[in-house]
């Protein structure tokens, strides 16, 4: 059956792009047009406004477009968009945002606090991975979905958690925290280790166990957070009742899919942070050694000139 059925609405949410744009107007605003009024004297690069433009596309895609209808369908597309919105996404739009930018959030002495407190590497990595695998227990998982406050708030919760996830790694703010070299790269290698037992469960047992994704009356409750109610009445009239009706793949495979989508796009995301880190990280011990070498250098021959 073809998604047409559930209406413009539901399928593209213009309230949700609208409020895309303005954000991204918002942002070229304060960028280009209203960064004096801020006395910054740097202006936002090219690559800046391309990341976190990216990001503000890729979140419309995931959770504006037909795909957030489908991740009410299908486990499989949830665990995409979990997998963009967590590990692509939020660094995005935090690359994109200039330092300036960010020192007038930590300006505010609430946020200054909140973000120093729960950026701590080894707090941060838990909070992020205890949240994730949390959202993935069926009992939960079940119930959010069920709920359109509570979908909100464990959405929002699991992107500012992997806000505060990646800001040791990415930002370059002094007084901020923040790991260098090999500490960055064990951030990462733990990151991915406390992940894998939530998706291995996903992945390995052997029966469906998230009830809005295979009960027929609990999948119908679940489609009223995407779908209006007089739309979904009339599904509910024509017989409507459950995922299989827009899909051939069976229940369990397609829950078994997304842990694994998951995993590896985890683990691609991970190699191409670890790549950067390692070739940042070697560079710097290079410029290091050539820093000393150049010292050793004028030192012997102050000493020659001496003798």
């Amino acid at each position: 059956m073809p998604l047409s059925i559930f209406g413009f609405r539901a399928l593209w949410s213009p309230w949700f792009l609208l409020i895309i744009i303005l954000g991204m107007v918002l942002y070229l605003l304060l960028t280009t047009k209203m960064r004096h009024r801020f006395q910054d004297t740097h202006p936002v690069t090219r690559n800046q406004i391309i990341l976190f433009m990216s990001g503000m596309v890729l979140l419309y895609v995931v959770k504006g477009s037909p795909v957030d209808l489908l991740g009410h369908i299908l486990f499989s597309i949830h665990m995409v968009q979990m997998a963009v919105l967590l590990l692509a996404i939020a660094p995005l739009i935090m690359m994109g945002i200039p330092n300036w930018m960010w020192k007038k959030v930590f300006d505010i002495k609430i946020l200054d606090r909140i973000m120093t407190f729960f950026t701590k590497p080894v707090l941060s990595l838990l909070l992020f991975c205890g949240m994730f695998s949390i959202y993935h227990i069926p009992l939960v998982l079940d119930n959010v979905k069920l709920s359109a406050p509570l979908h909100t708030i464990f959405t929002l919760t699991l992107f500012v958690s992997a806000v505060f996830f990646w800001w040791p790694i990415i930002n370059t703010l002094k007084g901020q925290p923040k790991l260098h070299g090999l500490k960055k790269i064990g951030y990462i290698i733990l990151s991915a280790i406390l992940i894998t037992p939530a998706c291995s469960l996903i992945i390995f047992v052997d029966v469906p166990v998230y009830e809005t994704y295979k009960s027929g009356e609990s999948w119908l409750r679940a489609m009223a957070l995407c779908v209006p109610a007089s739309t979904l009445s009339g599904l509910a009239g024509l017989g409507i009742s459950g995922p299989e009706l827009f899909t051939n793949m069976p229940t369990l495979v397609d829950q078994q899919l997304g842990g694994i989508i998951m995993k590896v796009f985890q683990e691609i995301i991970y190699v191409g942070v670890l790549g950067s880190i390692f070739i940042k990280w070697h560079r710097e011990e290079q410029d290091n050694a050539e820093e000393i070498t150049a010292n050793a250098l004028l030192e012997r021959q102050r000493m020659t000139l001496y003798r």
